[in-house]
């Protein structure tokens, strides 16, 4: 038992050294556990489906008052969002898009406040979450001037995600409209083309949203450039998770208790696997050759000790016996004179 565990750990050290992509992943693994990936995935969770009914109440009060009379875009924008989710969570936020709707008009200040409470709170977390999957320093900063930035990077996350929705919603519309301007909306071959193309332009939104993300909410900001490679695996990783969420709610629907309870549950569990795909995509991101830093530990103190040599002296009897000889050799010189 003891040799094959001992083989084991000598495996694993040539399997590193072979495949470079398997040590990028175990050193990603080990930095997101390390910088306590799954808390903040968790605080994250929290105030994701806390925030949620408040910040879409307040983004389409917002929405409803600049797109006021363009009926067709606030529609095309509320697809967006519920294609952008897994469809087992259509229903769900269909009523919360929905009720959003309706009472724009009067989200008044009670409502702004609450949303803006759990949106702040929600973008602190997420932007603490990414400071430590970097490996940054968190450093102090006073209150109101960190709620400030968070705030702005909140306005900034909204504004990204209605960009990328709308593009989404858009790239549809457009398309089945161009395809009965020509005359090809029946043709299979034309909506298999749309259809490839939608996708397409729904990854490269979501590849613009999590590279801003992952780049530009760390407290520190680091290069776009190092998180290309993150953000496109978190766009196709992202895509992934909506599918298992998928066939997950599918599943836990199937029962009566889980056509009550189901959605809520689901929405916990999108929320937390995405969570953390995040933040191991940015520990992954982290961890590349490129972007790793190398922390060189600081030499021991040194300890200054003055050196004081002490010289011995030749004690009592070498002194009496050099007197001795000393007198020896004096009477012997006078008897020869």
């Amino acid at each position: 038992m003891t040799e094959q565990k001992s083989e084991k750990e000598k495996l694993l050290p040539r399997l590193r050294r072979k495949y470079p992509w398997l040590d990028h992943l175990i050193r990603a693994n080990e930095a997101f556990t390390e910088r306590y990936g799954n808390h903040y995935a968790a605080a994250i969770t929290y105030f994701s489906v806390l925030s949620l009914f408040p910040l879409l109440m307040v983004g389409f009060s917002v929405a409803g008052f600049v797109l006021a009379g363009n009926q067709a875009a606030l529609d095309q924008l509320r697809e967006g969002i519920l294609e952008s989710a897994p469809q087992g969570l259509g229903e769900l936020l269909t009523q919360i898009v929905d009720s959003a709707l309706k009472s724009r008009a009067g989200v008044g200040v009670l409502g702004l406040l609450l949303a803006l409470y759990s949106g702040i709170g929600w973008m602190t977390n997420l932007r603490d979450a990414l400071t430590a999957q970097w490996g940054q320093e968190k450093k102090k900063r006073p209150f109101v001037s960190a709620k400030i930035r968070d705030l702005l990077a909140l306005v900034g996350l909204g504004l990204a995600l209605g960009i990328s929705f709308g593009l989404t919603a858009i790239g549809g519309g457009i398309g089945n409209s161009l395809l009965d301007l020509v005359g090809l909306a029946d043709e299979a071959w034309a909506q298999f083309v749309l259809t490839l193309g939608t996708v397409v332009l729904s990854l490269a939104a979501n590849v613009l949203v999590f590279l801003w993300v992952i780049s530009q909410l760390p407290r520190e900001r680091v290069s776009v450039r190092s998180a290309v490679k993150g953000a496109a695996l978190a766009a196709i990783g992202f895509e992934l998770l909506k599918q298992v969420a998928r066939f997950y709610l599918e599943g836990v629907t199937s029962s009566p208790s889980g056509a009550i309870f189901g959605p809520i549950i689901g929405l916990l569990v999108f929320a937390n696997l995405v969570s953390r795909f995040l933040l191991f995509v940015t520990a992954w991101t982290a961890t590349a050759q490129e972007n790793a830093v190398r922390v060189v530990e600081p030499p021991p103190p040194a300890v200054i000790r003055p050196t004081v040599p002490v010289h011995r002296g030749l004690g009592a009897g070498a002194a009496a016996g050099a007197f001795g000889v000393g007198a020896l050799l004096g009477w012997l010189g006078g008897r020869r004179r």
